[in-house]
């Protein structure tokens, strides 16, 4: 099947959470959540392009750019929201490497003032489910920064299994050094856990 033609639901729930496509009037919310978790970024996430956001004008402009990607099926941005309060929690990224194989890489963040509440695990495990059956994936894959012990949790408790550790391969905005973990989970280990 063409990648256009994938019929796609836009938002999608699991216990705690809503997950969903950005859309246009997101913006005024985006930049607050934006402001609040620039620092909070900076070490892990320092090329998201919640970075650079300086305006609501900006921050409508990416949030358009992502629901535009979402349509032409170039990548897939979802803002996760917790289903009581409609908080914003996290924000999870899916990447297609190759749609021959199907192949996916899948990324996230916390919000500032949620971490440490199971919500991106929750929301990764969603997000497989998603890229599985919806994507029709063969292979999805993470990478984390090897001193961002609560990221590669969060691969390790969605069933991911680790498969290589690159060592002091980036320099990090602090100048510190760090390496990076690579995760990545198969259509029938998915299946397995998911019986």
């Amino acid at each position: 099947m063409h990648r256009l033609l994938l019929d796609l639901p836009a938002r999608f729930e699991t216990e705690r959470l809503c997950l969903r496509c950005y859309q246009a009037g997101d913006g005024p919310w985006f930049y607050t959540m934006s402001q609040k978790n620039h620092a909070h970024l900076m070490q892990y996430e320092s090329e998201n392009a919640v970075m650079n956001i300086q305006s609501k004008e900006d921050a409508e402009i990416v949030v358009r750019n992502l629901a535009a990607a979402w349509v032409a099926r170039n990548c897939f941005f979802l803002g996760v929201f917790d289903k009581r309060s409609d908080e914003f929690v996290a924000q999870v990224y899916i990447g297609p490497i190759t749609w021959d194989l199907p192949e996916f890489e899948v990324g996230y963040f916390a919000d500032v003032d949620h971490e440490g509440r199971g919500y991106v695990t929750e929301a990764v495990k969603g997000t497989l489910r998603f890229i599985f059956e919806n994507l029709e994936a063969h292979r999805v894959r993470l990478e984390c920064d090897d001193t961002n012990i609560r990221s590669c949790r969060v691969a390790e408790r969605c069933g991911m299994t680790r498969e290589g550790h690159f060592r002091e391969n980036k320099k990090n905005p602090n100048g510190t050094l760090s390496g990076t973990l690579y995760y990545s989970m198969l259509r029938g280990e998915f299946e397995a856990l998911n019986r």
